[in-house]
C-alpha cells in the first residue's frame, strides 16, 4: 500500500496495512468507534491519528493488555476498556461503526459476537472485520454470517496481501523468535508468527486458512 507512516510506525507496516485496509472501507471521519478485542492497542492508536474519529474505544478481554494500552497510547478521544466481545457493555445502538480484526476465530459463539455488533451500531452503522478460517469452519462461519441481521456490502480474500506481510515481517519475527522462545519451541513459533516455509505460511498460499475481509451494515430501519 506504500502508506506514509511515521518513524515509530514503521516497524509495524504490515499491521497498519492490514488494519488500514479493513476501517478504511468506510470514512470514520466525526464518527464514535468501537474495536472488539483491541489487543495491543498499535492499530487503535494509529487510526485515531490518521482517521480522526470523533471517539475510540478499544476493548480487550485482558486486563493486562488494557493497562499496557493505557500507558502506552495516550491519545485525546481514545479510551481502552476491559470487556467481552460476547457482552458487550453498551447500550443499544451505541456505535457508528465497529471494528474487529484477527480475533473473531477465537471466541465460543461468532454468533452472539455478531448479535452484539449488531446490537450496539446505530442503524446505518458499519462493521469493519478481517478475520481467517481454515476449510472446515468456512461454511459455518459464511452461515453465521448470511444468518446475521447485518448485510454484507463487500467482501474479498486477502491471502495474497497477507502472505506479502508475512514476508515483510519474517526477519522481525525470527529474531524475536530466537531471542525470546526455548529452541524446543522455535517451530511453533515459526508457525504462529507465519514465517515463510511455516505450515500456515504454505496454508494461506494453497487458500487454507482463507484470510478475509469484509464491510458489513446494520440496515437504517428494520
Amino acid at each position: 500500500m506504500d502508506l506514509p507512516l511515521a518513524a515509530a510506525d514503521e516497524p509495524y507496516r504490515a499491521y497498519i496495512q492490514l488494519y488500514h485496509h479493513v476501517a478504511t472501507q468506510v470514512p470514520l471521519a466525526g464518527k464514535s468507534v468501537l474495536e472488539v478485542s483491541c489487543g495491543h492497542g498499535g492499530g487503535a492508536s494509529y487510526l485515531v491519528r490518521t482517521l480522526r474519529p470523533k471517539g475510540y474505544v478499544g476493548l480487550d478481554l485482558n486486563p493486562k493488555g488494557i493497562a499496557f494500552c493505557r500507558k502506552r497510547h495516550v491519545l485525546d478521544g481514545l479510551t481502552f476498556v476491559r470487556g467481552d466481545a460476547e457482552k458487550l457493555a453498551y447500550p443499544d445502538d451505541t456505535f457508528d461503526a465497529v471494528v474487529n480484526i484477527e480475533s473473531s476465530h477465537c471466541y465460543s459463539s461468532l454468533p452472539r459476537f455478531l448479535a452484539e455488533v449488531t446490537r450496539v451500531l446505530r442503524p446505518g452503522g458499519h462493521f469493519l472485520y478481517s478475520d481467517f478460517r481454515f476449510a472446515e469452519d468456512l461454511s459455518a462461519w459464511d452461515a453465521a454470517l448470511a444468518n446475521s441481521p447485518l448485510r454484507t456490502l463487500h467482501s474479498r480474500e486477502i491471502n495474497a496481501e497477507v502472505l506479502r506481510g508475512m514476508d515483510w515481517n519474517a526477519p522481525r519475527s525470527l529474531e524475536l523468535i530466537t531471542r525470546h522462545l526455548p529452541k524446543v519451541t522455535h517451530a511453533l513459533g515459526r508457525d504462529f508468527a507465519g514465517v515463510p516455509g511455516s505450515r500456515i505460511y504454505t496454508g494461506i498460499q494453497r487458500g487454507d486458512p482463507s484470510y478475509r475481509s469484509y464491510c458489513l451494515m446494520k440496515p437504517a430501519t428494520a
